[in-house]
């Protein structure tokens, strides 16, 4: 199969959640949130790529004062094993002594989402939230736990729903797994 050929990728791909699935762990992650984070006012920070699709899901779905950034930081840069973290863009907000929530796509080895973490509190966050449209389930511990987690993903590779696959498909509604 030819990465090149996303039609080619996606048609030999295995469905995992369906999009219903998926927005409906969407709703309930947006309920728990507002639970946990109304009365904060937090920083909500999508960590970009593949936390917009997630983000702008759940985004709407919160109904309390917030302030919006982004950060980026990456491990893959279209491939589908990690690299070296590289920063591509560092939070704009001063975080000092404020809540924060992180939205990112995977909680996968969870080297990037720990990595960001501490550099929010780094940056003086008094607290930062992590919340994972799916953690990936694997046979080993991992540097980070998430706060809030949707679905939970076999170990594969896994794309959509900002999820790439070779750089292709992160726009899908649902999740699929390569074979």
């Amino acid at each position: 199969m030819s990465h090149a050929n996303p039609n080619a990728l996606l048609a030999d791909a295995e469905l995992i959640h369906s999009a219903q699935t998926v927005d409906a762990a969407i709703a309930r992650l947006a309920q728990d949130l507002t639970v946990a984070l109304a009365d904060t006012s937090p920083v909500v920070m999508c960590v970009m790529s593949g936390g917009l699709f997630f983000a702008g899901q759940v985004l709407a779905r919160l109904h309390f004062p917030l302030h919006l950034d982004y950060v980026h930081a990456s491990r893959y840069q279209n491939n589908t094993a990690g690299q070296t973290l590289t920063w591509q863009a560092q939070p704009k907000l001063d975080l000092s002594d404020r809540t924060v929530l992180l939205l990112d796509d995977i909680l996968d080895e969870g080297i990037t989402l720990s990595a960001i973490k501490a550099h929010c509190l780094d940056l003086g966050a008094k607290q930062v939230l992590t919340a994972v449209l799916v953690e990936k389930i694997l046979p080993h511990s991992k540097p980070i736990q998430a706060d809030f987690i949707g679905l939970t993903v076999p170990n594969r590779y896994v794309f959509g729903c900002g999820m790439d696959a070779y750089g292709w498909w992160r726009n899908l509604p649902a999740i699929y797994a390569l074979k």
